[in-house]
């Protein structure tokens, strides 16, 4: 989320699927206040989605390799994943 002409969010209007956003702490390239941005633009939007942010989770977590790896978040937002698709895609 940015305030730029280009900002990802812009294009929510024409968006009709479910989504699922989850957030790092202390991110650098989504600090929080883009988040309240983000989900402010999102409630706007009137679509179904899930915004969340994974406590003590950092940029990269979810890479088993990387030196931010948070096992039980990525299990969390793996499982969060895994159910998205089996609802949209039955």
């Amino acid at each position: 989320y940015t305030d730029e002409p280009t900002s990802p969010h812009l294009v929510l209007p024409r968006i009709k699927a479910q989504l699922y956003f989850g957030h790092a702490t202390n991110d650098r390239s989504m600090p929080q206040e883009a988040i309240e941005k983000f989900d402010r633009a999102l409630a706007a939007w009137g679509g179904k989605y899930e915004s969340e942010v994974y406590e003590g989770a950092f940029h990269g977590w979810t890479t088993s390799d990387a030196p931010v790896y948070n096992e039980p978040q990525a299990e969390r937002a793996f499982t969060k994943l895994t159910e998205l698709f089996a609802g949209t895609l039955k």
